[in-house]
């Protein structure tokens, strides 16, 4: 369904039912509502919590921002890399207002919310700004955004700034698998052919290569949020995998190291997926400490 959100319109799957606590699921950098596996969704459903997923702005189906531009993603990032401001056609803290207005239209007052990559960035934006009404954070495979910590692998890097050979299905489906492939878990391979009919499903739901840049020229605009971790008042859990190659395991051991309590968690031989071996064993940590944070609060 479609819900207006802090003034735009934004996709939401909403599963599970009223009356339970509810968990927000944000997905990361150009990723849809979708890309959350659908046993991940049924696992915490069964663990009788209700799931709240979304498309963020600029990406599936909800409103887009086309009208702002692409802007020059090489020459913004020749200036984050320099220490020079990014411009950006609007920032992450727009997108997790975006998510507390999700919240809002559907009546939640309180929500478990679970962020994964530029998601999890999101999520300690929302964290940060609006501590009542994060019952709890989970930060996956994510970071604090400091300048000092390493980057992405730099055939990883490359992927990421090649533009696909052409528009047809068919170019975009070889770009796609490519990116995917490199940053994939060594340690849990996936059936290619699983991996295919994924792409295939996201990029006839919709295919947004503008609201890709925007939403990472948004990224490098997002200076400062590290020194600002230290805010965060709720319960947080921080996972990340020690095989990531695209958001090293540094990120979010820095991450955890800046918000009070939080836990950290390395998942060996994950990298920047979702695969599901590797989603049994984060719903094996999240699902118990959502389930303590509910207590407590």
């Amino acid at each position: 369904m479609k819900l207006t959100a802090n003034g735009i319109q934004i996709e939401v799957e909403d599963s599970g039912g009223e009356g339970r606590p509810v968990v927000l699921l944000i997905m990361g950098l150009g990723m849809q509502l979708i890309a959350w596996p659908e046993d991940f969704v049924r696992t915490l459903v069964d663990a009788g919590f209700r799931v709240v997923r979304h498309d963020n702005r600029d990406i599936g189906l909800s409103q887009g921002f086309d009208e702002a531009g692409a802007g020059n993603l090489v020459w913004q990032s020749v200036r984050h890399r320099i220490g020079l401001p990014v411009r950006s056609a609007y920032s992450l803290q727009d997108m997790a207002d975006d998510a507390l207005g999700v919240l809002d239209a559907l009546g939640i007052r309180r929500a478990h919310v679970v962020g994964a990559s530029m998601g999890g960035m999101i999520a300690q934006r929302l964290a940060i700004g609006a501590p009542r009404r994060a019952a709890s954070l989970v930060s996956i495979m994510s970071s604090s955004g400091a300048r000092n910590l390493p980057g992405p692998r730099p055939d990883v890097a490359a992927a990421l700034m090649r533009r696909p050979a052409s528009r047809t299905e068919a170019a975009l489906m070889a770009h796609s698998l490519g990116v995917v492939r490199l940053i994939a878990s060594p340690a849990y391979p996936q059936d290619e052919r699983t991996v295919t009919e994924r792409i295939a499903r996201g990029l006839r739901r919709a295919y947004r290569p503008g609201g890709i840049v925007r939403q990472m020229l948004a990224i490098g605009a997002d200076i400062g949020r590290h020194a600002l971790l230290g805010r965060i008042s709720s319960p947080t859990l921080v996972l990340h995998g020690d095989a990531d190659p695209l958001v090293p395991i540094a990120c979010g051991q820095d991450t955890a190291r800046r918000i009070p309590g939080a836990q950290f968690v390395s998942v060996p031989g994950m990298g920047h997926d979702l695969p599901p071996p590797v989603c049994d064993i984060l719903l094996r940590h999240i699902i118990p400490f959502m389930q303590t944070a509910e207590k407590r609060a």
